[in-house]
């Protein structure tokens, strides 16, 4: 694994970047910026049902009410108001709020349906191109966005596309916990143990401890930002990093071992146990995908500025699309080469071992592009929670097919002449009746 180092500390640098933004937005209002984009972009916030309110608080009033500052607020901002002179921009704007208050308490109206609002600032200089904007101290403000909680009180800092994944990382966290009490023991014996694919095995245990770094690190931040609506950033940036280096890790170990089976079959014998075979040309591809993989998830991570840190997007950036390109990619070629493998080989367990292998691989780089299409039938509040509930769940998944595979006392043992011990996941005792190859 030292080959996708580099890579790793790139990662590194950029993910524990702090760019993570809540719903306790803090700030300065900018005459200079309201003039150039025809009001200054201060936050997006989804609402749903009764009650939602924004909060806005300022440090100095009187220079607001000297600037005639005010608020505006979009309901489904579309782009035919780009086409709009600054003036229509602005008086296309749903709610309006003068701001000459240190603080503003403003009610949304009733939405039918979760529904998105954007909060522009502009003042009396945003639409006066050739006036001179005189120079001002900086006009500090903090706005604060709720929807209703169960109660119906104003309280819940969650967007309606946020709502339900700090519950959702609090039961995977919650069967982490149960699981690794159950089969932790186990497993040190079986890595202990050693065998033909202890390899496979300390990687992919190490990529599952990332996975559940990564659920820890978004839970104490969601927990964390249901208080204040800020979160640590800093969580929502190791959450990233850990998912990061787990998705290079299990991509550089499944390319890496199919591509060394398939390489090493006409100069072994046949006979011998499955083990990780290497050779350049099999390193080199996987070293490649790899370092292709983590540059893509870097630009996708940090290509709007506006997304939050959720690890998965719904894929609106050109980063999102090469990134689901390429785990496509990675599928059809692991495809090719199990076909290839599946179909001369005469051994009936191992092309049962070689298929079981292929579900776990398909399952963990397709669950994301099919999930993002599926999406498409949800409404906007919700794509992106299936997204990310949908790869969790799905890669967990291949996870245990991985594991069952090459810890079972059927497939594993037979396969790869591992020596019999008390393993989790076992099998059924149907397939360890099976005989041998």
């Amino acid at each position: 694994m030292s080959y996708i180092a580099a890579t790793l500390v790139v990662v590194v640098l950029v993910a524990c970047s702090p760019e993570a933004r809540g719903k306790t937005v803090t700030g300065v209002f900018r005459s200079e910026a309201a003039r150039e984009r025809s009001g200054q972009f201060i936050t997006k916030f989804m609402y749903q049902g009764n009650d939602g309110l924004l909060v806005c608080r300022l440090d100095n009033s009187p220079l607001a009410l000297e600037k005639e500052s005010r608020l505006l607020l979009y309901q489904d901002m579309d782009e035919g108001l780009e086409n709009l002179s600054c003036s229509k921009r602005l008086a296309s704007a749903q709610l309006t709020i003068s701001l000459s208050q240190e603080e503003h308490n403003q009610t949304i109206p009733h939405q039918s349906s979760p529904t998105a609002w954007q909060a522009l600032y502009a003042d009396r200089y945003t639409c006066q191109d050739g006036v001179e904007i005189p120079s001002h101290a900086d006009l500090s403000f903090t706005v604060l966005l709720f929807n209703a909680d169960s109660a119906g009180n104003p309280l819940e800092h969650f967007s309606a596309e946020e709502a339900g994944l700090h519950s959702f990382y609090f039961l995977l966290l919650l069967a982490y916990f149960l699981a690794s009490c159950i089969y932790l023991q186990p497993l040190y014996q079986a890595l202990r143990k050693g065998g033909p694919m202890h390899t496979v095995l300390k990687v992919l245990s190490t990529a599952l401890a990332l996975q559940g770094g990564s659920a820890l690190c978004n839970y104490v931040h969601l927990a964390r930002y249901s208080r204040d609506g800020v979160g640590v950033p800093l969580m929502g940036s190791l959450a990233e990093f850990w998912d990061m280096v787990s998705q290079v890790s299990m991509l550089y170990m499944l390319l890496s071992l199919c591509m060394g089976w398939t390489l090493s079959r006409g100069r072994k014998p046949q006979s011998r146990p499955l083990q990780w075979d290497s050779s350049p040309a099999s390193t080199a591809l996987a070293v490649g995908g790899v370092i292709t993989q983590g540059l893509l998830l870097l630009w996708e991570q940090y290509s709007d500025s506006e997304t939050e840190h959720h690890s998965y997007h719904a894929q609106r950036s050109l980063a999102g699309v090469l990134l689901m390109a390429l785990r496509v990619g990675v599928a059809f070629l692991l495809a090719s080469v199990l076909y290839r493998i599946i179909s001369t080989e005469r051994s009936a367990l191992k092309r049962d071992f070689y298929l079981c292998f292929a579900k776990g691989c398909f399952l963990w780089f397709l669950c994301h592009p099919v999930l993002v299409l599926i999406s498409v039938i949800f409404n906007e509040h919700q794509k992106e929670k299936v997204v990310t509930i949908g790869v969790i769940l799905c890669q967990s998944i291949s996870m245990v097919i991985l594991y069952q595979l090459f810890l079972s006392r059927s497939l594993y043992w037979e396969v790869s002449s591992l020596s019999s011990v008390s393993l989790p996941l076992t099998m059924s005792r149907v397939n360890h009746q099976r005989g041998r190859y």
